[in-house]
């Protein structure tokens, strides 16, 4: 017995000190896996207790092609020292082993009978020789040679006679096969993997079924399944890779948190997804996937076509003979508007334009209308338009307001030019009477007759809904007419001098407009598309770059994204005059416009939502309402359409005791997003593919309807109505939201009106979205949270949808922040991280800085960008095989950004694993510094089993 106990503690040595593999009496070379089974099963069998020592493939005994003879005889002395140390410690503890007889079959798992099953495909098809054994094992009694992968081998195997049926496809059947008994029921993981596939029935690689026999305190993933699997990426694009199709999500996007071959760990799902917040999650990598040009000379799919523009109604809006006066857009002023009477303060005349919103409480200062103080037909609203003006139609709308139901449903029109003698609107012989609202919302045209020349026009309501009071709100059509004392009338000229395409436009106009850039500048542009619609339209992007269609190292990605509202129409517009402007003056040779065009990849999406855009259009600006469409033609609203990762996020740090295993960034996409019951928008999975594909580091969505920048978080975390919640990147989000806002000719004017029912003044016209109305699954922090991108929203105008003749003014408002927020793209710190032997880029490579909690990562040819406000950093650098490294960088405050290269070192185990996989030699530089690590490991566990040995002698001598 006794000289069973030492053969064992032979044997268990040698493996704790290689770690990779060993043989066995037979000669037959078993793994470390293989080894710790067999013993834990040869101790329960004969009631011995057996401590398994936790085993590493990566320290390896087997002397390989080309290594020294000397790391062979250091080897052998280490073994020698290490027998002496486990006799000590199995006599310590009293450890009783045995011997391990060398006719057991190879199958570990399997119970000994006496009888020699007949071998299945499983034990048949020997895994190829593994990082830790390049030698093929020899067959023994009762393991066959391996047979050549035929066709038949793919093929499930017949019942052996020891079950009578086929294994079961556990998590252990490709390994070895299990005790005799009854098999386990699957689990919903094994469930979920062991789906037949052409992949799945192929012979296991190497690696994966080297992995398989590593033991683990969770089960292995099956090797049958360990098919080459994608990248998380590859993974997402496919998943979300938009179609005319409805979404289908394969078997890979509908587990995308599943982790990889290189995670190591497997996160235990639960019912929010929250483990999905582990460190050991692959990070979506930067496909290589590239968006086709698109050719606009190419007609529009027919039956898209007739599904979009039905013949039956038109497709054109409503065109009026003059323009607004300006009551939505503010143009007119509040001392220009006045009433007979109105009920309080927050109901005052200046309250009365079309489309303005209420608060949420009634009775506050910024309610949804004006409302007469009296129910008589003898009040009235007037509106002075300083010069003599032709007004041809008035538009009514009721009250905006959640909590009544007003609206005039008849009204009168009378029009002076000095308030006293005043003019009705006649029908022929008769005062016209006017046609009011049925409801609230909905905007009613009225024509006058005849076009009236004057200088105040009255509304004089007549009826209006039996169960509320007088309210409305109202614009006015009218001409200004020329001043014949005017000498000068170019200076009271407002717009832009630019010579650009200031008119609204349709899908086929936004075709024409973008060909005819891509025609003029052919050398930085270039259109692609990232998807349709649901009705079939595509998501048209203009890109802007000295080389078109291709990142180029070191230069950063930036977008613009414009139409997530169908009808917040003023973005889409700006986008298509700045794409005019950028070539029109990259053409003139302007020296900002070149550097910008040179130094950035520009992507402008001037229509995320164009079903919306279209239904919106078909009204017009002054009749479509606050509301039409907004929504996608589903009903989707896709300002909260993206996977809210904000409470992934929160629910893990809520769960998590060691703060060290939660990640910061590059939150994976939660399962119930990518399923087919989600409810999620083809457009929204359009965007989310195009943010996987490209690695933008600065964008902003256009929107319209207020006058404020906002920056993430726009979610609350309790779900607050609203709350201040700031990311680890405040301090960033609010330099580039006062850029922008601090240009913005209306947002900084101190003397301008609040829109609706809010006076951003007070926050310098930016606020935390959050702050503002809490948004779940916005865009924003969706980028922030699973790209690098940094994103804010703009709101443009007060008006939604404003009229064509205020867009040259409107451009002109806005043409120099959008220019320079594209110019905070290089702002912070940028650089490559390469490997210091090859020189080749590091893609995945962590980039984190201290004191803010949120890292980023490398795009594919190892670039990457940091935005960062001035200050010094100290910058550390962590990627899978190699040594992070650290360095302190400084950002200035020139609009150029810092750069910040880095050079990392493979560690051992990354080298060695590199020159295994290509078959050479080991250099003796690595020879070496893998015996010191094991000389380091063995003198560690010597110091432990000798601090284990005197507190057992203690325990003792006090007993």
């Amino acid at each position: 017995m006794a000289a069973a106990a030492s053969l064992l503690s032979l044997l268990t040595l040698t493996v704790v000190l290689s770690g990779g593999s060993c043989r066995t009496n037979s000669g037959e070379l078993i793994s470390d896996g293989e080894t710790a089974d067999r013993l834990s099963n040869t101790s329960r069998s004969r009631g011995v207790r057996y401590t398994g020592g936790a085993l590493s493939p990566s320290r390896t005994s087997i002397r390989h092609p080309g290594e020294s003879s000397t790391a062979t005889a250091d080897y052998t002395t280490s073994r020698r020292r290490a027998q002496e140390h486990s006799r000590l410690h199995n006599s310590t503890h009293g450890v009783k082993t045995l011997t391990i007889k060398p006719t057991e079959t190879s199958s570990r798992a399997l119970k000994p009978t006496g009888k020699t099953p007949k071998p299945t495909e499983t034990s048949r098809n020997t895994p190829q020789p593994t990082e830790t054994s390049r030698k093929p094992p020899k067959p023994t009694k009762t393991s066959r040679k391996p047979p050549k992968p035929t066709k038949t081998s793919r093929k499930t195997p017949k019942p052996t006679k020891t079950s009578g049926k086929p294994p079961k496809p556990t998590e252990t059947s490709t390994r070895a096969l299990k005790p005799a008994g009854k098999p386990p029921k699957l689990t919903e993981t094994s469930r979920n993997t062991l789906k037949p596939t052409e992949a799945s029935r192929k012979t296991p690689k190497s690696k994966a079924s080297s992995r398989a026999l590593k033991p683990t305190g969770n089960p292995p993933i099956p090797t049958e399944t360990r098919r080459k699997t994608p990248k998380p990426t590859e993974t997402f694009s496919r998943a979300l890779k938009p179609t005319g199709n409805p979404f289908k999500p394969t078997e890979a996007s509908i587990k995308p948190l599943k982790p990889t071959e290189t995670s190591g760990k497997t996160s235990k799902p639960s019912e929010t997804s929250r483990s999905t917040v582990s460190p050991s999650s692959k990070p979506p990598r930067t496909s290589t996937v590239s968006f086709s040009t698109e050719d606009l000379s190419e007609s529009i799919d027919k039956t898209v076509e007739k599904r979009v523009w039905s013949s039956r109604e038109s497709t054109e809006p409503p065109v009026f003979e003059c323009p607004p006066l300006g009551l939505e857009s503010l143009k007119v002023k509040d001392s220009q508007i006045q009433a007979s009477s109105y009920l309080r303060r927050g109901l005052g005349p200046h309250r009365g334009r079309l489309n303005i919103q209420s608060g949420v409480e009634d009775g506050d200062i910024y309610d949804g209308g004006w409302c007469a103080q009296y129910e008589d037909q003898q009040q009235w609203l007037q509106i002075h338009a300083q010069k003599l003006t032709r007004f041809t139609a008035v538009i009514l709308q009721g009250r905006s307001s959640i909590w009544s139901l007003d609206y005039v449903e008849s009204f009168k029109v009378q029009v002076s030019n000095d308030t006293i003698k005043w003019k009705p609107c006649m029908n022929g012989t008769q005062e016209a009477v006017f046609e009011g609202n049925t409801d609230s919302e909905t905007p009613v045209l009225a024509l006058l007759p005849e076009p009236a020349v004057a200088q105040y026009i009255r509304i004089n309501p007549q009826s209006w809904f039996k169960n509320g009071t007088i309210c409305l709100r109202a614009e006015i059509m009218g001409c200004e007419l020329p001043d014949p004392n005017n000498i000068y009338p170019w200076q009271s000229e407002d717009g832009s001098q630019d010579k650009l395409d200031f008119r609204h436009h349709n899908y086929k106009e936004m075709r024409k407009l973008m060909k005819s850039v891509n025609e003029m500048c052919p050398d930085i542009t270039r259109i692609y598309s990232i998807g349709k619609s649901y009705m079939g339209l595509k998501l048209y992007v203009m890109e802007i770059s000295d080389n078109p269609g291709k990142h180029e190292l070191g230069e950063p990605e930036f977008r613009y994204v414009a139409g997530m509202h169908g009808n917040e129409v003023l973005g889409r517009e700006l986008l298509l005059n700045l794409m005019q402007f950028i070539c029109q003056e990259y053409k003139r040779g302007n020296q900002r416009i070149l550097h910008l065009v040179k130094e950035t990849r520009i992507h402008l999406l001037p229509a995320m939502n164009p079903d919306g855009y279209e239904m919106a259009y078909k009204k017009g600006s002054e009749l479509a309402g606050w509301a039409l469409g907004r929504y996608s033609y589903e009903g989707i609203d896709m300002n909260h359409n993206f996977a809210d990762l904000n409470t992934v996020m929160w629910d893990a740090i809520e769960l998590q005791t060691d703060k060290s295993k939660l990640i910061n960034h590059y939150f994976p996409i939660p399962e119930q997003y990518t399923s087919e019951d989600a409810w999620v928008a083809p457009e929204t999975r359009a965007v989310i593919s195009w943010m996987q594909t490209i690695p933008f580091v600065l964008s902003a969505n256009l929107h319209g309807g207020e006058l404020v920048v906002t920056y993430p978080f726009d979610m609350t975390r309790d779900w607050a109505p609203r709350e201040q919640t700031p990311t680890a990147d405040d301090s960033f989000f609010r330099w580039l939201a006062t850029v922008y806002a601090s240009t913005n000719h209306v947002m900084s004017n101190p003397d301008r009106r609040p829109c609706h029912n809010e006076d951003f003044l007070r926050h310098n016209n930016i606020i935390n979205g959050a702050n503002w109305h809490t948004v779940p699954g916005s865009m924003n922090d969706f980028s922030y949270l699973h790209t690098n991108c940094f994103e804010v929203t703009v709101e443009l105008s007060c008006d939604k949808f404003p009229h064509a003749s205020e867009l040259p003014t409107e451009w002109q408002n806005n043409k120099e922040s959008l220019l320079v927020y594209m110019e905070q793209v290089h702002r912070g710190i940028k650089g490559v991280i390469r490997d210091k032997d090859t020189e080749a880029g590091i893609p995945n490579a962590i980039i984190k800085v201290d004191d803010i909690d949120h890292h980023i990562r490398s795009a594919a040819d190892g670039d990457f960008w940091r935005l960062l406000n001035p200050g010094d950093y100290d910058i550390t650098v962590t990627a899978e095989g190699y040594f992070p490294a650290s360095r302190s960088c400084r950002v200035e405050y020139e609009h150029y950004p810092t750069l910040c290269d880095f050079r990392l070192t493979k560690t051992p185990k990354q080298r060695l694993r590199e020159i295994l996989a290509k078959g050479g030699k080991i250099p003796k530089d690595l020879q070496l510094r893998l015996r010191q690590l094991r000389t380091r490991k063995l003198r560690a566990s010597t110091k432990r089993i000798n601090r284990r040995h005197a507190l057992l002698q203690q325990s003792r001598a006090h007993h």
